[in-house]
């Protein structure tokens, strides 16, 4: 993070906030590989606080840096009309992912909106926040076909895509992720948003050893699977995914849809697409969902893949 980087950051922050986002965005995506020297930097705007994460140790010079240039940057008119009442650092490098504060005080956890959707996000206490901004057209995707349909989330995480289901009218959604902890967190935001939790259904499982369970609460008309790269003893990607995809017709619906996702930067949509004709062949590759504009990348495949499939029989 030489001068003119900095100086790259503050200019994009500046205008990022003038005005301010009525709702959560990436205000600043450098692992899109755009800027060069701030790779490692990304900001995201939580509707009054601005978390400023870096994914790599920085040199102590290049902190120090950093830290006076983000502290300019609450002192600027811009700031001031955005209404920011803190300015948090995330060293995401860190096995704790330590935050400090730069400006007002910490926030351990926040309320933030997305297409009029409430969540709790958990903020210095784990590597992830609890919604992965980039999956806002996800969610926005699943919003829209939802009406009626009966739903499985796979890898739910804080059940984001749930919300998103019942806010779009499904008549059911099974969440299952083995983190019990983030499965407790999605019920706090359907809670939130007042939703009928008889509508909704949390399985604390390990997915492979709980397909008796997700087969009876089926068959489902959206399926939805968004896993993490990697997950140590319970998901490895290059292996696993196929695992699923060969489930997939035996739990769907005649006419059921699948949206595939993967966010490993070293694995294209080929992957998806090559896997299910190998193993799912009723399914046919419909679509691949764009990515918010915030979160460009010099190369699209690097990115978030959002696969939208549907069974034909």
């Amino acid at each position: 993070m030489n001068p003119a980087a900095l100086d790259t950051l503050f200019n994009h922050l500046t205008a990022a906030l003038d005005p301010a986002p009525d709702e959560t965005r990436r205000l600043f995506h450098g692992r899109g590989r755009l800027w060069a020297g701030l790779e490692h930097v990304t900001a995201d705007w939580l509707q009054a606080v601005l978390l400023v994460s870096l994914f790599r140790e920085p040199e102590a010079a290049e902190l120090a840096s950093l830290k006076q240039m983000l502290l300019a940057l609450t002192q600027s008119p811009t700031w001031q009309a955005s209404q920011g009442k803190s300015l948090l650092l995330q060293h995401r490098y860190l096995p704790e992912s330590s935050i400090e504060v730069i400006q007002g005080e910490m926030v351990d956890e926040c309320v933030i909106s997305e297409d009029g959707l409430r969540y709790q996000l958990d903020l210095g206490k784990k590597q992830n926040n609890g919604l992965f901004l980039d999956m806002r057209y996800g969610r926005q995707w699943v919003r829209e076909q939802a009406q009626g349909k009966r739903v499985l989330n796979l890898f739910a995480y804080t059940c984001g895509f749930s919300l998103a289901a019942v806010a779009g009218g499904a008549e059911h959604v099974v969440n299952l992720d083995m983190a019990r902890a983030a499965l407790s967190r999605g019920r706090d935001n359907h809670r939130l948003n007042q939703h009928d939790m008889s509508r909704v259904s949390f399985l604390g499982h390990e997915l492979f050893k709980s397909w008796g369970k997700v087969s009876k609460l089926g068959p489902y008309d959206l399926i939805i699977i968004d896993p993490p790269s990697f997950q140590k003893g319970s998901f490895a990607l290059s292996k696993d995914y196929q695992r699923i995809i060969r489930r997939l017709p035996t739990l769907l619906t005649e006419h059921g849809t699948v949206l595939a996702c993967v966010n490993d930067p070293d694995v294209g949509p080929q992957f998806l697409i090559d896997g299910m004709a190998a193993d799912a062949p009723s399914l046919q590759f419909e679509q691949r969902l764009p990515n918010p504009p915030e979160f460009a990348d010099n190369n699209p495949d690097s990115g978030l893949k959002a696969l939208v499939f549907n069974c034909v029989r």
